[in-house]
């Protein structure tokens, strides 16, 4: 879902809602008319989140409103609500929605307050596992079981559990780790394996036990309590793309000489906003924000940050799948609070397994909710229609059924379910291998099932009607969505396609693309003042940064370090030389540090080439041809507003 779209107009950032008391017609664009609740509502929503003031004005933001829909009704005149992409999205984004509406709250405020309690530690534990397919039949689950109860058996006896794993356990993994899972907290594995490992005690092996992979026996070996989260910044340099070995090595030797920079007292700040390659941290001093374990793509950096004890503790410098990296830690942080974690905690529980407890507590309160009526006829007729075959799988809807469009389900005396519907579904659920006999039954217990499940869907699909906000919120959704379509069709991609009007725009507007003087240099930096005077020295004699390099870092000693480029002549350090010439500049000072620059060329300032600049014209076109696009809206469509409603809104908002 492009969750950008919500983020086009003002009238799509909150979930507030406030009624009018008071529905009429405060304006019409071709005779469709809007309404004064839907202007109240949204004005008041947005009332303190705009930064414009001069957007409070109410005829202002009457004029930003009329320009709003005017967009949308050229949407809908283009026939971009008829769209399979629009018409997908909008239903994914419904779905998203009504998640919110499809639980049972008391439930889930049980499963995440169980969630969070859990979290507090993290459990280390070694498992036995027993394949057996969720829909086996009775002779396999039970030859698993027995199984499984001799394992236990011989654990309770006294046998190593390491060894009985090694001799017994299905899981392929054991080879390597001998069932040994590491650790973990909630949300890591399925939910009974997670009930069992925190009902069992360290030391103690749990009673055997049943998931959808099969029979386990878990031993927990230790539990810890929850890392937490942590704060730290870091120096990267970029592990090279290809295999090339001196690139490799030359990257090893980067971060071992920043690091002895730092054991000689240089700030890491200094040396991460110089030379970490991690542009986004880089110009903050390496600073990162806090994460929690798993939350990066590196365990070995997350290992790292969390092995550093003291704050400002640096780590040696150590290699992740993405570079070399050295770690300062700036802050620990202790699990978060709970009201900082439910709605997290929410929505992990609504993708677990925990999801069926919840589902099945809401099927049993729409139950009491809905009437609701089945044909007992017409079920005994689907019931002579499925055969054995269900079991292997290969039963098909007898053709004489398939037009049966006789109603099955009926829910509140209007919602019909027909046969057919029924049959798909038993068609459908061959793949569960459910193994309930003699077949009768099965489709006894299948139809129950199904109840529920259409129960559910009348019940969803009646959101707008039961929940006014629900309402609310897709219909803003619907409109912002179909804004989003026509901007991409009648703007962003306008702009980028037309290649006259962009160079027409540039050349019109050259005074917004110049280039500042700018310098091609090598940058030497060193915190002794003596060191970068000798630098001063060789680079004036002509020698080669190699040759510098060679002769004053010695003895282990990182003293000089060095960075090339072209830069404006407001970059960094450069600023601080006014209209320096080609050639080697005086020494300057900087946060304690010593620069001194070799100037090899000077590109003077002067406009900047289409291709230089081609990203910032196209955002700048499109920011033009959007200013203009409502005042040709306006002349397309006959708007009229209705003066004399549009004053007794304003009494009411500016009481």
């Amino acid at each position: 879902m492009k969750i950008s779209r919500l983020l086009i107009f003002v009238f799509l950032i909150t979930p507030y809602f406030l009624l009018a008391q008071t529905k009429e017609v405060l304006f019409s664009i071709d005779n469709h008319p809007y309404y004064t609740d839907e202007f109240i509502r949204v004005y008041n929503k947005n009332l303190d989140l705009v930064k414009d003031d001069s957007q409070k004005d109410l005829d202002k933001y009457l004029d930003l409103f009329v320009g709003y829909k005017l967009k949308v009704e050229k949407a809908n005149k283009l026939g971009l609500q008829k769209g399979s992409n629009y018409q997908a999205e909008l239903k994914s984004y419904r779905n998203q929605l009504s998640k919110n509406y499809l639980n049972d709250s008391k439930v889930t405020n049980e499963l995440v307050h169980e969630a969070y309690e859990r979290l507090q530690q993290e459990v280390k534990a070694s498992h036995i596992l027993v394949l057996v397919d969720e829909g086996a039949l009775p002779q396999d689950t039970l030859k698993a079981y027995n199984k499984v109860l001799d394992i236990k058996k011989r654990l309770d006896a006294g046998e190593d559990f390491v060894t009985v794993a090694k001799q017994t356990s299905e899981d392929p993994s054991v080879r390597e780790n001998n069932g040994d899972l590491g650790y973990f907290s909630a949300f890591r594995m399925v939910y009974p394996f997670e009930n069992a490992v925190y009902k069992t005690k360290v030391g103690q092996v749990s009673k055997p036990f049943r998931t959808r992979f099969g029979y386990h026996i878990v031993k927990v070996t230790d539990k810890r309590v929850n890392r937490g989260e942590v704060t730290v910044a870091h120096i990267m340099i970029v592990k090279p793309n290809n295999s090339d070995v001196a690139q490799a090595e030359k990257a090893k030797t980067t971060i071992e000489d920043i690091y002895k920079k730092i054991q000689q007292g240089e700030s890491f700040e200094s040396l991460a906003q110089q030379f970490s390659e991690d542009k986004s941290s880089a110009p903050k001093g390496g600073l990162l924000q806090r994460f929690g374990s798993g939350q990066l793509s590196s365990e070995e950096f997350e290992n790292v940050a969390f092995e550093l004890k003291e704050k400002n503790q640096i780590s040696a410098p150590f290699q992740s799948q993405f570079g070399w990296h050295i770690v300062k830690l700036i802050e620990k942080h202790p699990l978060l609070p709970f009201d900082e974690m439910k709605a997290d905690l929410e929505e992990k529980i609504r993708k677990d397994e925990r999801s069926l407890l919840i589902t099945n507590s809401l099927a049993k309160k729409l139950r009491a909710k809905y009437t609701y009526v089945k044909d007992a006829k017409v079920l005994a007729q689907i019931k002579k229609s499925v055969t054995e075959d269900f079991y292997s799988q290969t039963w098909q809807i007898p053709a004489n059924l398939k037009e049966m469009n006789l109603p099955l389900l009926t829910i509140n005396k209007t919602q019909k379910v027909t046969a057919p519907s029924f049959l798909n579904f038993i068609y459908t659920q061959q793949k569960s291998n459910i193994k309930t006999k003699p077949v009768a039954k099965l489709v006894d217990e299948l139809f129950e099932k199904f109840t529920d499940e259409q129960l559910t869907n009348y019940y969803n699909d009646n959101l707008e009607n039961e929940f006014s906000e629900f309402r609310y919120v897709m219909d803003e959704y619907r409109d912002g969505l179909l804004l989003f379509d026509l901007m991409e069709k009648e703007i962003w991609n306008r702009a980028k396609s037309d290649t006259t009007g962009l160079m027409n725009f540039h050349k019109a507007n050259i005074e917004k693309y110049q280039w500042k003087k700018r310098y091609d240099v090598d940058i030497l930096s060193s915190t002794d003042k003596l060191i970068i005077e000798k630098a001063q020295k060789f680079l004036k004699k002509g020698k080669s940064l190699e040759y510098i390099k060679e002769k004053l870092n010695n003895d282990g000693k990182v003293n000089v370090m060095v960075k090339s480029g072209l830069y404006e002549e407001d970059y960094d350090i450069l600023s601080q030389y006014s209209n320096a010439a080609v050639g080697v500049t005086s020494v300057v000072n900087k946060d304690k540090y010593y620069f001194v620059v070799n100037v090899k060329r000077i590109n003077e300032a002067g406009p900047k080439e289409f291709a230089d600049c081609k990203g910032k014209v196209i955002s700048d076109y499109q920011q033009f041809l959007e200013n203009n696009w409502v005042d040709e809206l306006k002349k397309e469509f006959q708007i009229n507003i209705n003066k004399e409603v549009f004053s007794k809104v304003k009494l009411q908002l500016t009481k």
